[in-house]
């Protein structure tokens, strides 16, 4: 079966100037400049919350990985005569991308920060290798459910983290601080899991921090009632909710 794209790009293929193949030509720029806009859409989505990836991460993936797969195509036309395999360098891609999009994910203790932002990365690569092999269709499609899960769905995550959020607390070191969290807990039908501490800090800085996940029993929503008992039954320092970004 053949594809819109598929026919755009044989149309393409096939017209020529005085021997020239401008088509050719038009059918590159298309996929870079679409590369750029559907990469960018993502890349502000991310710039705009903040991220350590941004917009020009983002292109620069989309782009590089459009250019790639543009000379998979087209790059080699003499040396295998027609019996080169297309996909290996967009397989490469994928493999050089997913490091890449590793460097942007920051753990500590439970909670992990940066994997949306890698996961947008890895799209944008999917979506420059969709330009780069002329599926236009399917890289506007794709770029447009991205952006749906980015903003519509976010809303869905953070109301479901709200039942069972993940808190980060910095407390003294001297206080019988897991007892008093367990008590607390017990009295919000709230149960711990998933508990990890550190000692940050050296000297009187000293401290320790706690991470955990609180998963709440009941259907009544005391999320901010318990942090506070946490902060002032514990003397804690600081007391965060903790999500993926």
């Amino acid at each position: 079966m053949i594809t819109i794209d598929q026919k755009i790009a044989e149309l393409l293929n096939n017209w020529t100037i005085n021997g020239w193949p401008v088509g050719n030509l038009c059918l590159c720029l298309i996929a870079l400049v679409l590369s750029v806009i559907l990469c960018g859409a993502v890349g502000i989505e991310r710039e705009i919350k903040g991220r350590s990836a941004g917009l020009r991460t983002h292109l620069l993936v989309g782009v590089g990985s459009c250019i790639i797969m543009i000379i998979s195509i087209y790059g080699f036309p003499a040396l295998f005569d027609g019996k080169r395999d297309v996909a290996r360098l967009a397989a490469q891609i994928i493999t050089g991308v997913g490091f890449l999009g590793a460097g942007v994910i920051m753990h500590r203790g439970t909670g992990i920060k940066g994997l949306t932002t890698a996961a947008t990365i890895w799209t944008v690569m999917a979506i420059g290798i969709a330009c780069g092999s002329f599926n236009f269709v399917l890289a506007v499609a794709g770029t447009l459910l991205i952006i749906i899960v980015l903003t519509v769905f976010r809303k869905v995550e953070i109301k479901l983290n709200k039942k069972n959020p993940t808190i980060t607390m910095c407390v003294p070191g001297n206080e019988p601080v897991i007892e008093k969290i367990l008590t607390i807990s017990k009295q919000f039908d709230c149960t711990v899991s998933g508990l990890h501490s550190e000692i940050i800090g050296e000297g009187d800085s000293k401290c320790l921090e706690l991470t955990f996940q609180a998963i709440f029993n009941s259907q009544e929503d005391r999320v901010s009632e318990y942090v506070s008992a946490l902060e002032k039954e514990t003397k804690a320092t600081s007391v965060q909710l903790l999500a993926h970004r």
